[in-house]
């Protein structure tokens, strides 16, 4: 080995004393005086922690600016994590505290969910009814400038930094999409995001729509009252048939996605994790009780689906309950612990692997739907010479008609075309099902 050029700096040979030490009692005794330890064991790698000794000295030293010890440890933190995957982190005071903003449900932003791929910062997916989304930002977006900085470079945390901050004010992000020749410039507003995770309605009688846009720790609890509130809406039957929308579900709380799974399902496995830590090794499994297990049910996908709502994807499509329609999922099928350091600062490690019910791994694949729709818009041709009853003056209403929730359910399908073939699937569903008795 090189021997160092110039004697160690105060800090760093106490630094050294505390850690040199600590890696000669982690290695066998007739490896102690090894100058390197053997990859395969526990023990750290003498060599290299001598070799990062030298070039922390040369940063303190010679670096054109001064840079004190704790920003250079820190910054070697991030370095070993930023390597690992995309998803793990060193999260310092201001991250962790972002993190926990997040996790809670509410902060000051745009509304986009973004990750790492292929160095670059990529969205994954907008969340509902928030700035990104209303300025068509979508999933597999490339994020190549915010507010004038260059996104090369920078890590997760820097650019979720960025992009957040206080509501009312202005942020310029330029966004590249896939097939499109030149980026787009779009100059959002943020505002304080507060997500909420149900939504529903009826698109037509006896037929439910409910949207998850995210897994938070009551969703389970607020798409029960979903589906209850459409059966009252149906004169207290059951439903002929259901949607359950994940498209640009981000994923969240995994026992959140567990619970939405057993909505539906009355037994089998709904997910498994498979990592090197014991306590990282876990099974769900669905409980008898379903209280929506007998109805037909369509689950929308596509790229925007990710991690927990892969999970419910993946065991529904497993357990043959329900058809998965749209395009491939995200494909982000690994677990993150936030593990706290000291009070105010934390790590975000990639501790596992989940497996669907059949033993798929998702990561990198993603969920392949049943039945593939791309996404569209249906457009009706009007012809001036086409004369309905409704048209004809002093026309007789329909004496049980909804006029205004029918009109909002009719643009809706018009608008989403995934959706309204999901919603003509149950419905040949249940005339097959009639036919069949």
């Amino acid at each position: 080995m090189t021997p160092f050029a110039f004697p160690l700096l105060p800090t760093f040979r106490r630094f050294l004393a505390a850690l040199l030490p600590a890696a000669m009692l982690a290695l066998p005794p007739s490896a102690a005086a090894a100058p390197e330890a053997d990859p395969g064991s526990d023990g750290l790698p003498l060599e290299d922690i001598q070799t990062f000794a030298e070039v922390f000295e040369h940063i303190k030293r010679a670096y054109v600016k001064d840079v004190d010890d704790r920003t250079l440890l820190r910054n070697a933190m991030r370095g070993m994590l930023n390597e690992l995957d995309p998803h793990s982190a060193y999260l310092d005071e201001e991250q962790y505290k972002s993190l926990r903003e997040t996790t809670e449900g509410e902060f000051g932003g745009i509304g986009i969910e973004v990750g790492m791929e292929n160095d670059r910062v990529t969205v994954i997916t907008p969340i509902d009814d928030t700035p990104a989304s209303r300025a068509g930002i979508e999933s597999r977006d490339v994020i190549m400038r915010i507010d004038g900085t260059s996104t090369d470079g920078l890590s997760l945390h820097e650019a979720v930094n960025l992009m957040r901050g206080e509501p009312d004010t202005e942020i310029e992000i330029t966004v590249l999409r896939e097939g499109e020749d030149s980026p787009r410039r779009l100059t959002l507003t943020r505002e304080n995001i507060r997500t909420e995770s149900v939504k529903h309605e009826l698109l037509a009688p006896g037929y439910g729509y409910l949207r998850i846009s995210q897994f938070q720790t009551r969703t389970a609890e607020q798409a029960l009252d979903a589906i209850d509130d459409m059966q009252r809406q149906s004169d207290g039957r059951s439903l002929d048939g259901l949607v359950l929308d994940l498209r640009n579900n981000p994923g969240g709380v995994l026992q959140s996605a567990v619970d939405i799974a057993d909505l539906f399902l009355d037994h089998g496995r709904v997910v498994y994790t498979e990592g090197r830590l014991d306590n990282s090794e876990m099974s769900f499994s669905a409980t008898p009780t379903a209280p929506a297990g007998d109805v037909p049910l369509v689950v929308l996908i596509n790229g925007g689906s990710a991690s927990a709502a892969e999970i419910v994807a993946g065991a529904l499509q497993d357990q043959r309950r329900g058809v998965i329609m749209g395009t491939e999922s995200f494909g982000k099928g690994s677990v993150q612990q936030v593990m706290p350091l000291g009070e105010n600062e934390g790590l975000k490690l990639t501790t596992a692997l989940y497996y669907t019910p059949d033993g798929r791994s998702i990561q990198a694949q993603g969920i392949e739907p049943d039945v593939k729709v791309v996404r569209g818009r249906l457009e009706i041709a009007d012809s001036p010479f086409e004369l309905r009853e409704a048209d004809l003056e002093g026309h007789l209403n329909a004496p049980n008609g909804t006029g205004d929730a029918d009109a909002a359910s009719s643009s809706r399908l018009r608008d989403d075309y995934q959706l309204g073939e999901a919603l003509n699937l149950l419905k040949a569903l249940n005339v097959v099902d009639r036919r069949g008795r």
